[in-house]
């Protein structure tokens, strides 16, 4: 009998990227779904509807495979947090639209924030040097908004920065958890008072302490 991989094998050839992002998306169902150390070369293969030699032919191992699909994932992530930032310039807003982009993340990539968030391959220094990057690049993003608007110096501002990715991370991924038994978008702003509250505290740069900065009302009047 021909199987389902059988039929999907037969007669297609695929151009190189076309391939490669075939391979990526049976990848990351496996990768997901087991992890990395349980995942197999020959699963993959078979979930792609694949040759195992064609599969090595593009990746060169299963760890090659995993870090390529880490890239992909933590550009997304990336990608996500600069263009939330850069959708306003209204601080509360930011605030808002930041842990929007986590809340999106996590339930919009179908289980891949795994990969970022949950990886079984922390000890890999490769795949432990991508993470750590991943949550640097997103705080730095975050921490260069709070050093211009707030006049704090570098090591404050990340670390202000790094505190604010940590708390969208863990919340997002628990309210992913709990089955969305709070509805998105009232979770999103639930987190995002609970920072606004604290950030929005510090003056401008330039201006008085006690001066809090712009779209202080959210902090003072909810």
């Amino acid at each position: 009998m021909t199987d389902a991989s059988q039929i999907r094998a037969v007669g297609t050839r695929l151009p190189k990227p076309a391939r490669r992002r075939q391979l990526l998306g049976a990848a990351r169902e496996v990768f997901v779904a087991q992890g990395y150390h349980a995942a197999a070369m020959d699963e993959i293969a078979e979930q792609a509807g694949v040759s195992k030699p064609v599969l090595y032919q593009h990746f060169p191992g299963k760890l090659e495979l995993y870090l390529a699909l880490l890239d992909e994932s933590v550009d997304a992530l990336t990608a996500t947090v600069r263009n939330a930032l850069a959708s306003t310039t209204d601080n509360k807003q930011r605030v808002t639209a930041t842990f929007t982009a986590f809340f999106d993340f996590v339930g919009s990539t179908g289980q891949a924030f795994r990969l970022v968030f949950e990886s079984d391959l922390r000890n890999e220094p490769a795949v432990r040097d991508r993470l750590d990057r991943s949550m640097r690049d997103c705080a730095e993003m975050i921490s260069e908004i709070i050093r211009e608007d707030a006049g704090l110096g570098d090591d404050e501002a990340h670390l202000l920065g790094m505190g604010l990715v940590g708390m969208a991370q863990v919340s997002a991924i628990f309210w992913l958890g709990t089955d969305q038994m709070i509805p998105k978008d009232a979770a999103e702003q639930l987190i995002a008072r609970l920072a606004w509250r604290g950030i929005s505290g510090w003056p401008r740069a330039g201006e008085h302490a006690g001066t809090e900065l712009p779209g202080n009302e959210y902090a003072a009047n909810d």
